[in-house]
């Protein structure tokens, strides 16, 4: 059992996983351990759709690929990515994805298999189960502290995972066609899509998952005042 500071210092996101169903057991744990988040005024604003069945994943992403297809790049309840990026952080999105695409050994100029890789993302990488976030539009009105708690709850669950020996990523691809996944799935009105964990059991055979993105050092981000 890995301990807080392991289980940070150890995870990465996974891209590629066995066949293998996470016991509903198991997922009601991990949940309720990330339902003791901590949140402003204790609104607890996250409001989860765990999805195991197959049919329905395949469902959600054949209608993200779909829309894809016919030219749309987003349909989204809000807006993940920077709409202007500046550096450092769009040097570490371009560092983070070459080297993924190195490690494949996918040519910048393959416009067919990075296709296909962005794809994957929506067939789950084979993952049994995604766990979709949403928040009622209502908390984000105006306000961006659900933001705040909604994130720290994604934090949550993947730790939790790790208890368990199950693996994860999460997805901002998923945010960016937030209208279409809350279409499939019929969801109240009310909810807005924030982002999906995938949760399932890492296949340790796949490339992939062997990347690891380096971080940043300490210094780069921390100012002690002593």
């Amino acid at each position: 059992m890995p301990t807080v500071l392991e289980a940070l210092e150890n995870r990465s996101s996974k891209r590629a996983y066995i066949d293998k169903k996470i016991p509903k057991d198991i997922l009601e744990k991990i949940l309720n351990a990330a339902a003791m988040t901590p949140s402003g005024a204790n609104m607890q604003p996250w409001k989860s759709i765990v999805i195991s069945n197959k049919e329905t994943l395949t469902n959600v992403g054949d209608a993200i690929i779909a829309r894809m297809n016919e030219g749309l790049m987003h349909d989204q309840f809000i807006q993940y990515y920077p709409v202007k990026w500046v550096n450092p952080y769009k040097k570490r999105r371009i560092v983070t994805g070459s080297g993924l695409y190195k490690l494949m050994e996918v040519d910048r100029k393959d416009d067919a298999t990075r296709l296909q890789m962005w794809h994957d993302n929506f067939r789950w990488f084979g993952a049994q189960t995604v766990v979709f976030v949403f928040t009622d539009k209502s908390n984000i009105d105006g306000s961006q502290g659900a933001f705040i708690d909604c994130g720290a709850y994604m934090q949550s669950i993947m730790l939790a995972a790790q208890e368990f020996g199950i693996d994860s990523c999460p997805q901002g691809s998923t945010t960016e066609f937030g209208k279409v996944v809350a279409k499939v799935l019929d969801t109240p009105d009310n909810l807005a899509l924030l982002y999906s964990v995938v949760l399932g059991y890492a296949d340790d055979t796949s490339k992939i998952n062997s990347y690891q993105p380096t971080r940043a050092k300490l210094e780069d981000n921390v100012t002690f005042i002593d």
